[in-house]
């Protein structure tokens, strides 16, 4: 004999963001640890060398935490006001930091001490980097200016004026010492080199206030980020915009890289931290926050996120080894699971066969009690969390022409139940066909009955006769909507001289998030 046919349930449920392997990847990282700090979180930088401590400048001091344990390793703390800007060199001995007191200040890691101070701009250094050889340190600050420091002598070797506004982004080539960035609230980033005059290789326009900008490894390429948009550029071929980005919607404040650079991360004030894959820029995961993101820091490894958000909180997610050995996905196919196994760099799937579970309802139309099954799916533990579960056994009662009967059966508890959930599901636009249809079947059984229903029953029918009127009026001012911009849209096409000579702009991608 042939199993009984379940109840599809699925073909009403929301679409579910697919699993790929950096979903999987990025949620190995853990529960968050939230260490709470003094004032909001400007900067984190993490050391590149094991076991990759990281800095976090907040109110007038820098604490380096032990990744492992979450707890302090050392603190900095000679700054008379605020820390900005800290990070490390490429051997994890020094760190350098700017700061409200309009001075770079060079640390030894190791000891705490104070090696050097370099003095020179007149308001606040907000950024502050070892250039590639390690000899020269370049800070960009609210003076306007971007100053270029020998260690060694503790002197001044380059200075460069030339933003109209704060210079509160910058970065250094990757494989250039000579090369650096610098990105102002005048909207603009500029590239300068060392070797040549103090006047700009290039300058760009971002559109926005300029909040963060990063190379990529090669050097050829970095990125900025400014309002709602990330954009990048080709900087071997004098700032060429190569694409726009944007899936936040509220302003960028920082960058960072992960995997080796293949991935880019990006906070924002609206919560959220976005993973892209540096070859489409394309989301490939998020994470949500619980207060607007100011740094992001990515160990080299991988295995610690640390996020600082407005509110003094450093939120730290380390990757948890015994998660990532077992990691279970759904199978494509309904008669089997896969487990998908961690061994060494290579994933193993495993299947198993699937347990058939029959469901209630599913056992209620097995022996056409129609009446027990609406009943069941009505329940609020399967509305509440599981609507379309609900629809998909009314479309199903619908097809078998059983829903009327079901109605009678227990005409009071189902119908309030029936009643309640159409007046909340109705204008889903996954339900509204079929709950359209039920609601016709509803009208058919109560059409003699109205007046001598439960005021309950005759009240939630007022209520869906008030909520189908707004759905027609709401359905009415978009096609009034619609109608309008067709007009405006002709008439933007006939106003254009067919004569005229139009030369179209050049094409630039754009990737733009999908409302």
């Amino acid at each position: 004999m042939s199993h009984f046919k379940k109840t599809n349930a699925k073909i009403f449920a929301k679409s579910s963001a697919k699993v790929t392997q950096d979903t999987v990847y990025w949620k190995q990282l853990g529960v968050p640890v939230l260490l709470k700090e003094f004032g909001t979180i400007n900067t984190i930088d993490f050391s590149p060398i094991e076991p990759y401590h990281f800095a976090v400048s907040c109110s007038a001091r820098v604490q380096i935490y032990n990744p492992i344990t979450k707890l302090v390793h050392k603190t900095l703390s000679k700054f008379r006001e605020n820390a900005y800007g800290a990070t490390f060199r490429s051997d994890g001995q020094l760190l350098c930091c700017g700061g409200d007191e309009m001075h770079v200040k060079l640390f030894d890691v190791a000891s705490r001490g104070l090696l050097r101070v370099f003095k020179g701009h007149t308001r606040s250094v907000r950024r502050c980097f070892f250039t590639s050889n390690n000899s020269h340190i370049a800070s960009f600050s609210d003076d306007k200016t971007v100053k270029v420091w020998d260690i060694a002598q503790e002197t001044e070797v380059y200075s460069f004026n030339a933003h109209d506004d704060y210079v509160r982004a910058g970065a250094v080539s990757p494989v250039s010492p000579t090369t650096l960035l610098s990105g102002g609230y005048d909207k603009k980033i500029k590239m300068f080199d060392t070797r040549t005059s103090s006047e700009p290789i290039f300058t760009v326009d971002h559109g926005s206030p300029v909040e963060s900008l990063i190379f990529l490894p090669s050097g050829g390429i970095f990125i900025s980020a400014g309002g709602t948009e990330l954009r990048v550029w080709d900087a071997l071929c004098s700032g060429r915009l190569l694409a726009r980005v944007s899936h936040h919607h509220k302003t960028i404040t920082c960058l960072a890289l992960g995997s080796n650079g293949s991935r880019l991360f990006s906070g924002s004030l609206d919560r959220h931290v976005k993973i892209y894959d540096i070859s489409t820029y394309k989301v490939v995961h998020n994470i949500d926050y619980s207060n607007a993101i100011l740094s992001i820091g990515v160990s080299a490894d991988d295995s610690t996120l640390a996020v600082g958000t407005v509110d003094g909180i450093v939120s730290i997610k380390q990757r948890d080894a015994e998660q990532a050995k077992a990691v279970n996905v759904p199978s494509k196919k309904g008669a089997s699971l896969s487990t998908r196994r961690f061994a060494g760099d290579k994933f193993q799937l495993v299947s198993h066969e699937e347990k058939i579970v029959t469901s209630k309802f599913d056992a209620c139309l097995r022996k056409f009690q129609y009446g027990k099954a609406l009943e069941k799916v009505l329940m609020p533990h399967v509305t509440n969390k599981t609507p379309h579960v609900t629809v998909s056994i009314l479309h199903e009662l619908i097809r078998r022409k059983g829903l009327h009967n079901a109605l009678l059966v227990n005409e009071n508890k189902t119908t309030t139940a029936l009643l309640r959930f159409l007046l909340r599901y109705l204008g889903d636009l996954r339900f509204s066909r079929i709950l359209l249809d039920v609601f016709n079947v509803v009208i058919d059984v109560f059409e003699d009955k109205l007046g001598t229903c439960s005021p309950e029953v005759f009240e939630l029918f007022k209520k869906l006769q008030q909520k189908v009127h707004e759905e027609v009026e709401l359905t009415k001012d978009l096609l009034s909507l619609g109608g309008a911009i067709s007009l405006l849209l002709s008439a933007s096409v006939t106003s254009v001289e067919p004569s005229s000579a139009i030369v179209p702009p050049p094409i630039v991608p754009s990737i733009t998030a999908q409302t």
